[in-house]
Formats: structure tokens, sequence, C-alpha cells
């Protein structure tokens, strides 16, 4: 079942609980795929790669920590754990994320693997982290290991 027909099938389940922050949510999500299908069309392509549909979900979760972190700068607690609810929600769509210790055994093995020995070596270890990890890790934990591990 591909995420736009799960979403469809999450948007009238949520219509029947009225649960309007998850309504919410993956109307919000299905408005996005279908932006991006029609982007995709005009290319030729017929409909969205599990790839691209990953990238959508990783893009809105991570907007939603950024709205997080902003909002308790902010003091607005309120709007926080809105959000919060929201991302909890985008995360039952993503694949699981890997732990401090997963992510630190990848960044070892591809430090071993291309011999990255300071921090001039971070773009050689990134790149590779980042395809290997995508939609598994947040980057800037990622980034945050990767330099504490070459300096």
């Amino acid at each position: 079942m591909s995420l736009k027909e799960r979403i469809s099938e999450a948007i009238k389940t949520a219509m029947k609980a009225r649960d309007k922050i998850r309504l919410e949510t993956v109307r919000g999500v299905k408005k996005v795929i279908l932006e991006k299908e029609s982007e995709v069309r005009a290319k030729g392509q017929d409909e969205l790669t599990e790839t691209q549909e990953l990238e959508i979900l990783t893009q809105l979760a991570k907007q939603r920590r950024d709205s997080i972190e902003q909002y308790k700068n902010a003091g607005r607690d309120d709007l926080a754990d809105k959000e919060a609810q929201e991302l909890a929600i985008l995360e039952e769509y993503l694949p699981a994320q890997l732990s401090d210790a997963e992510i630190e055994a990848v960044i070892d093995q591809l430090i071993a693997k291309t011999g990255a020995s300071g921090p001039r070596d971070m773009g050689k270890v990134m790149g590779p982290a980042m395809k290997e990890m995508k939609g598994k890790a947040d980057g800037a934990k990622v980034q945050a290991l990767v330099k504490a591990k070459l300096t």
C-alpha cells in the first residue's frame, strides 16, 4: 500500500473518530503528496517513488521539530504541544529512527572505510552517512556526532 493510500485511509478513520488534530495532519500530508505528484507528472513520472514519499515525510517532520523549538523559545507551549502531537502522527509513517548507538556504529564504520581523520574529512563521511541513514536519523544529530568523532 502506497503512502497516499495509507493517508487516505487515515483521513477516513480520523473523520469517523472525530480526531481533529490527526485529520488536520494527514490532510496536510495528502496535500503535499498531491502537489509533489503534480510536479513529477510534469517531468514524465507517473507516481511518487518510496524515496520521494520518505523525503516528503522527513521534510514535514523536520518542519515540526523546528516549529516546536521556536515555539518553546517564544514561550508558546500551547502551540509547541500541538506541533508535538502532529510530529507524533507523522512519525507513525516514517521508518523507525536509529538510536544514538546505532548511528555511532554506522559513523565509525564509515570513518574507517573512508580513512577520515580530521574535521576536513567531514564531507567524506557525511555524504555516505546521510545516504545510508536517510529517513532513519536526524541530519543534525548525525552531523554533530560526525563532528565530535573527527575533532
